[in-house]
């Protein structure tokens, strides 16, 4: 079938991701677009929320340019993949027919049959999947096979290049944005496994207050007064009849956030790449674990220097002295309480405990005594009476992390509400990249992840109490002992 130079131009603009007008938008481009779009209705939203009042009627109008917008960037989208997924069929080329016995069939009329001549040289046929998300890639053993194959054939090696990488290769960048430079995009679906493991139940991440920035630093207003407070802050009087009313105003403080940049890069050898379910569970376990753990790390641990500011290290932190004469190394039932009793009494609802591993072998020892000689368990561990996946302290969770310090150490057993420590990511979470280049000499393929995230404790500062010279807290730690 003859396709004239127009045509043809516009199938090779689709199958590069490209828009046929020229406006130079990849079809990534596009998705992060829609990312944006989705950021500033919410923040119109939020706005008019914030305010407790209806949108008006600019905010309106906004509105609804960004709905027309969104549904005519998600039907360019839809057109572009799917004239790339025909373009990649179209291109694939057809197997040859052969007959059970083995011969070719040369004259379908006449039936006359010869020997097979010997196969030539040929690209070999690509599968149409019907599937979006991973460009027609089964999985990513499949997709990174592919990409090493590229890669032989640029350094002088026979075939041709896979036709997946072609039609969904970047173009308007260097060294990772084009076949001929080595580079191509890791499918979404593969960034979206990713992310999904980074957000575990384990991960401390999901138990944050999570934002979602579409840039690389955060501002929100915060009040940290509290109900009690006789000054400063919005505040509450007694009047008597005919009185004037007493004024007061909020006390707003603006905080910024900035997003810290954390990647992995992970270097896979030839052989790892010919073997596609190694390579899978590689490059989907042990990247996101080490994401996973950093995140967790700084979390608890974090500077605020090039990485978020973990609550050990956050103003508002409350440490609890040990007992008089306590042993070394050691945690005891009045620990638990002290700390239990420092603990804001409205976070403790959605409070857990963060432990070394350590520390657990010495909860099960940990009793009540009861006025009746009794003797009650303090700790209730997995499953059993707890009915959980984790132990119970005081009735809250025990969670076990190697982000928490050694035994003994201040910060080996921490009461936490983590529903007051923000963390901000940025919009379309992990970014995966490809190159080929970096250590080409060796045969080896970089495969690099980024992700870029921020966080601190809400709270500067613990509570100064109205009553009780103790402050409080929804940061609370053991001391050294």
């Amino acid at each position: 079938m003859k396709v004239n130079a127009m045509t043809h131009a516009v199938a090779v603009a689709v199958a590069l991701g490209l828009n046929p007008h020229n406006d130079g938008k990849t079809i990534e481009e596009l998705k992060e677009k829609l990312l944006t779009l989705n950021e500033n209705v919410k923040n119109i939203q939020a706005k008019a929320d914030a305010e407790k009042r209806e949108l008006n009627e600019q905010e309106s109008k906004d509105v609804a340019g960004i709905f027309a917008e969104f549904e005519s960037v998600e039907a360019d989208i839809e057109r572009r993949e799917r004239i790339a997924a025909m373009s990649a069929k179209v291109n694939a080329p057809a197997a040859r027919r052969t007959q059970t016995d083995g011969l070719e069939t040369v004259n379908a009329k006449t039936e006359e049959r010869k020997p097979a001549a010997a196969p030539a040289a040929r690209t070999p046929r690509i599968e149409a999947i019907d599937d979006r998300k991973t460009w027609g890639f089964r999985n990513f053993g499949d997709y990174a096979r592919s990409v090493m194959a590229a890669a032989s054939i640029q350094r002088g090696g026979g075939g041709a290049v896979d036709p997946r990488l072609v039609a969904n290769a970047p173009s308007s960048f260097g060294q990772e944005g084009s076949g001929a430079d080595g580079g191509f995009a890791v499918p979404p679906e593969f960034r979206q496994a990713i992310m999904v493991k980074v957000m575990a139940e384990d991960s401390l991440l999901s138990r944050t207050d999570q934002q979602t920035s579409s840039s690389n630093s955060f501002t929100f207003p915060k009040d940290e007064t509290t109900p009690w407070q006789t000054s400063g802050g919005i505040q509450a009087s007694w009047e008597g009849e005919s009185s004037q009313l007493s004024q007061s105003k909020p006390n707003l403080q603006n905080t910024t956030v900035k997003l810290n940049k954390l990647t992995a890069l992970v270097p896979v050898t030839d052989e790892l790449l010919e073997d596609a379910a190694s390579l899978s569970n590689y490059l989907n376990t042990k990247a996101p674990a080490k994401i996973d753990f950093k995140i967790n790390d700084a979390i608890i641990n974090g500077t605020g220097a090039g990485q978020p500011l973990g609550f050990l290290n956050s103003g508002a932190l409350v440490t609890v002295a040990k007992e008089s004469g306590q042993a070394a190394a050691t945690v005891n039932f009045a620990n638990i309480t002290k700390m239990w009793a420092r603990m804001y009494s409205q976070c403790r609802k959605n409070s857990i405990w963060l432990i070394n591993q350590d520390v657990e072998q010495q909860l099960p020892s940990l009793v009540i005594t009861g006025s009746n000689s009794g003797v009650f368990p303090a700790y209730l561990p997995p499953g059993g009476l707890s009915s959980s996946p984790y132990g119970q302290l005081m009735g809250r969770p025990v969670v076990v992390t190697e982000a928490c310090q050694q035994l003994g150490t201040a910060g080996d057993i921490n009461l936490v509400d983590l529903s007051t420590y923000m963390t901000i990511v940025k919009a379309g979470g992990i970014r995966a990249d490809v190159s080929i280049h970096l250590w080409f000499d060796y045969d080896i393929t970089a495969f690099r992840f980024v992700m870029r995230v921020g966080g601190q404790p809400w709270w500067t500062s613990a509570i100064t109490r109205k009553n009780g010279s103790n402050k409080l807290s929804c940061f609370v730690n053991l001391a050294a002992r």
